[in-house]
Parts: structure tokens; sequence; C-alpha cells
């Protein structure tokens, strides 16, 4: 930003022109994954091209195997950013592929996908291959893939979905589970969620120490993490608010 005076309006659009020439000659002469990446968010934030920025990630995933395009290029794939119109069957394969290369949101999307259920849902379900997806994921420090996996231990995964109801605990039992309800795995995938600061995972390990669920019942570590999710929640709500009032005078 040297030499800029950013309270100046022609000085700010010849800062952000010179910072695309920038990440343009980084990225298709120097060839440097990172930057062809920055370069894919300036297209997406800046230009808003969602279309350049989409294959920009889609190279830079394919040719220079730069695992956080193959998450941004999945997503768009999924939701139909750029596109007519979302497709998680052509977006599962970006997914992995970051998953691949060490992204851990890809593992997290990968994971969801493949085991993911509903009248919607297109992909052919694989819950063995999702659940790797999600525990590479929840071993990279993801709150969201531990808390998912804690979910899936908390009911148990039937072999087919149609025969549970959350209605008939009883009738239940009797169903094939590719994942059988395990409480203690389901506890331990919750904390560590929350150790990595998913609030609505610390509020179910506090509900389970509480009813002594996959962990001996305490009330007084029930009371600590019922605190630690309210934290988490005020937190979550003030970074919100920050977010919001960026840029407005004081």
């Amino acid at each position: 930003m040297a030499g800029y005076d950013l309270k100046k309006e022609e000085e700010v659009k010849e800062y952000i022109e010179n910072l695309g020439i920038e990440y343009r000659f980084g990225c298709f002469q120097e060839k440097k994954p990172e930057v062809c990446h920055l370069l894919g968010d300036y297209l997406e934030s800046i230009k808003k091209d969602y279309k350049k920025a989409g294959n920009v990630y889609k190279t830079n995933c394919l040719d220079y195997k730069f695992g956080k395009s193959c998450l941004k290029f999945g997503n768009y794939t999924l939701v139909g950013r750029g596109k007519e119109k979302g497709d998680p069957v052509e977006a599962l394969p970006y997914f992995e592929m970051g998953c691949e290369l060490g992204d851990s949101t890809s593992c997290l999307h990968a994971g969801m996908l493949l085991t993911a259920t509903g009248p919607n849902v297109n992909i052919k379900r694989d819950v063995p291959k999702g659940y790797n997806y999600l525990k590479k994921s929840c071993d990279q420090k993801d709150d969201m893939a531990c808390h998912y996996l804690s979910g899936m231990y908390l009911t148990g995964v039937p072999k087919n979905p149609a025969d549970y109801n959350p209605h008939n605990l009883e009738k239940n039992k009797n169903i094939d589970y590719l994942i059988k309800s395990d409480k203690k795995q389901a506890f331990n995938f919750a904390l560590k969620s929350c150790e990595y600061g998913n609030m609505f995972a610390c509020a179910n390990v506090s509900m389970m120490y509480k009813k002594g669920d996959g962990v001996e019942k305490n009330p007084e570590e029930a009371k600590r993490y019922f605190e630690i999710a309210q934290k988490l929640q005020k937190a979550h709500e003030t970074t919100k608010e920050i977010k919001f009032q960026q840029g407005l005078d004081k």
C-alpha cells in the first residue's frame, strides 16, 4: 500500500487495478499456486466475476494441486456459482482432491456429501468412505467434522435411513446399523469439537455430563462446559456484529 492514499477514490481504484495486475503476473507468468488462489479471490470479491474466478480455482486445483482452490471450486460447483445450477455429483471429486491435498474443510464437505440422506440427495451413499473423510478432517482439528462424527455415534447410522424413526427408539434397536450408537465415542468426538471451538459441541458435552451419557455424571463439569458454550456463543455474536459494522464511521 506504500505510496497510495487510500482516502482518495482515484488512488484506491489504481491500487485495486494494480493488485489485479500483480496477481495475474504471479499466477500466469510465475505460476505460483498461492498467487493464483489470490487471483481467484480477487476476481470473486473485487470484480464479482464468478465465472472467471471459478476457472482460476479449477485450474489451480487441477494443474497446480492447490487444496484450497479445490475447495473453492467444489463449493462453486455445489451451489452453482458461475454456473446455471449446482451439481453435488460434479462437486464431490474436487472436495476429495482437496482433501487428499491436505485441506481439512474439503474432507469435511466430501464426508458430509457421502453420508447425507434425503429426497434431494443424488450422490450414492458411502458411509465408510464418508466416515474416513470426516475422521481425517477431525484429526486436522476441524470442529464441524468432529461435531458431525459425534452426532453419528449419538444416534447411530442406519443401513437403511428410512427404517429409522426418531419417535420410536425401541423399534430402532431392531434395525441394521452401519455405525452403531456409541455414547462414549459420541462424547469423545463432542469433547474434541468443543476444544476446537464449537459451541454446539460444548453444549452437548455439558448435557452428556449432566445425564451421564458416555461419561460419568458430573454436575460441576456440566456447568463448566455450559459456561464455555455460552462464552463461545457470545464471542460468535460479537464477531458477527464487528463484521457487520466494519467500515462504518464512529
